[in-house]
């Protein structure tokens, strides 16, 4: 009988920027001597920011060894690819982010050697009274008018701003100009990519009394330059079974994305399983619970990321909980 795959418990690794605060270390309990700590990459082969393994027998192994010693975990939808194709974070925006735009993937493999391009969704986990974000133009504009407002630091009036709160989802497409606003608590969901080129950064200065980088001319190749629809909300549409609820957030060509509540006070479980076809990645945004599966378990709390490998045994749960659950 072929042995069913175990979940996979994931320790992310920190990024810091000038825009981070601290809410990760505080409320997610991530324990990284960073600050500010802008953001965790919960689930990442990337090398500018791998996660590890904290369970198992691959423990302190990074995903990215792991995956490629067992190809399979990915499943067979991903098999020829031999890496991960999304990647998880949390991001805590104190300050605003930069005016910002990704490329697509055919100019990501052509001019960014034969990377992914980066098309991204947003959970809204928290937000302040007044936070927004950035998303699109209020209206079309000339490649020279856009040239002209990049080079002159003038871009802030023509782009959309947009109130957020908790719960709100957003889907970024590449070549979409966005950026965060501050007090946005947000959890991310992307292709595995880290290409961003900054548009404008508000003539902040860095640790080092320098204004930041920006990236005009690959911004020029690359931003949609069409009105964006203001961003709608999409209603809650939720699928009911024993202890569990679970709506679907986003669905695009790179990922599928559910939010599921999980209520076993009662003494029910939820049994969960992947097939062979794809691996899914579960990420916890509230409360706590126990995973269950052959004779291990894990303790899941508000924060943690587990990898399920394609073709994975039965696991059940128990608590309550909400997580994210992320299929490539």
């Amino acid at each position: 009988m072929q042995q069913k795959n175990e979940p996979l418990l994931l320790r992310p690794s920190g990024r810091n920027s000038l825009w981070g605060g601290t809410r990760l270390n505080d409320e997610f309990s991530k324990n990284i001597p960073m600050y500010p700590l802008a953001e965790t990459w919960e689930c990442s082969t990337h090398p500018a920011g791998p996660s590890y393994v904290m369970n198992g027998i691959y423990k302190e192994k990074t995903l990215a060894y792991v995956l490629q010693q067992n190809h399979a975990y990915l499943g067979t939808k991903h098999y020829s690819k031999y890496q991960l194709p999304i990647l998880i974070k949390f991001i805590d925006a104190k300050q605003d982010l930069s005016i910002q735009v990704h490329p697509n993937d055919a100019y990501a493999k052509q001019y960014e050697h034969g990377q992914y391009g980066k098309t991204e969704m947003w959970y809204v986990l928290d937000a302040t009274k007044d936070a927004h974000l950035y998303y699109g133009l209020k209206r079309n504009i000339s490649f020279d008018t856009f040239q002209k407002a990049l080079l002159t630091g003038n871009i802030m009036k023509y782009l959309q701003r947009v109130p957020v709160k908790k719960g709100d989802i957003f889907f970024i497409p590449a070549g979409t100009i966005h950026a965060i606003g501050a007090g946005a608590l947000i959890a991310e969901i992307q292709e595995s990519s880290d290409l961003t080129y900054r548009l404008y950064d508000y003539d902040r200065l860095d640790n080092n009394g320098k204004k930041r980088e920006l990236h005009i001319q690959k911004a020029l190749d690359v931003s949609c330059l069409h009105a964006s629809e203001t961003p709608r909300q999409p209603m809650h549409v939720f699928k009911y079974k024993q202890g569990v609820a679970s709506e679907l957030l986003i669905h695009c060509k790179y990922f599928e994305v559910y939010r599921v509540i999980v209520n076993t006070e009662r003494r029910q479980h939820v049994i969960y399983q992947t097939d062979e076809i794809s691996f899914r990645v579960l990420l916890c945004i509230n409360g706590c619970g126990t995973l269950k599966f052959n004779d291990s378990s894990l303790d899941i709390f508000k924060g943690d990321c587990v990898f399920v490998p394609a073709n994975s045994c039965p696991i059940t749960f128990h608590g309550k909980m909400q997580f994210l659950d992320v299929r490539g």
